[in-house]
């Protein structure tokens, strides 16, 4: 486990304030509990620092994980935020979608939120932005983009699409052998 280089720290910043803005500062700066970001076998790992302190003395063959994985980095280099950064990114999200309990079902098998199953929409989200995806009980389902602007999901017919999906938490069980 080492810490992040300049490059992967701005990819993984990059791709974070896509979805919290500029809550990143707190996220890391936290007052209650100091947090950083840690590579261990290309994940990247939101750890708090006492922690991370200890898990020095595992040796790095046995270590499996540490803290909160909050993405990976492909084979290309690439940084892909994972869905197991969910709670994360639901603490300090900046936008949020709400989706109706009726739509639910449809959007943790894989599929995008459509306007018919959208139940709220934080105001002034624009166009391909992150997004968390919500129930309407404030349960966190998962993460994705935009597809459109508050103001235009206003005007949209009931089956355009307002969310991409990304992640979601049913993803869990359809790709539990890879995870």
């Amino acid at each position: 486990m080492r810490p992040l280089a300049e490059a992967e720290v701005k990819q993984v910043f990059e791709k974070l304030h896509k979805y919290v803005g500029k809550n990143i500062k707190n996220m890391i700066e936290r007052t209650d509990e100091p947090h950083c970001l840690r590579l261990h076998k290309n994940r990247v790992f939101y750890v708090r620092e006492d922690l991370m302190r200890r898990s020095t003395n595992v040796a790095r063959g046995k270590l499996v994980g540490l803290g909160t994985q909050l993405g990976r980095f492909t084979h290309s280099g690439k940084f892909k935020l994972t869905i197991q950064c969910l709670h994360v990114l639901s603490q300090y999200a900046k936008y949020k979608v709400w989706v109706k309990p009726s739509a639910e079902m449809s959007y943790l098998y894989g599929n995008h939120v459509l306007k018919s199953g959208l139940g709220r929409i934080t105001e002034n989200t624009p166009a391909y932005q992150g997004v968390v995806i919500m129930s309407m009980s404030d349960i966190p389902l998962g993460f994705g983009t935009t597809a459109r602007s508050t103001q235009e999901c206003r005007k949209l017919d009931p089956s355009s699409i307002v969310t991409f999906n990304q992640a979601d938490t049913g993803e869990f069980l359809r790709n539990e052998d890879e995870m």
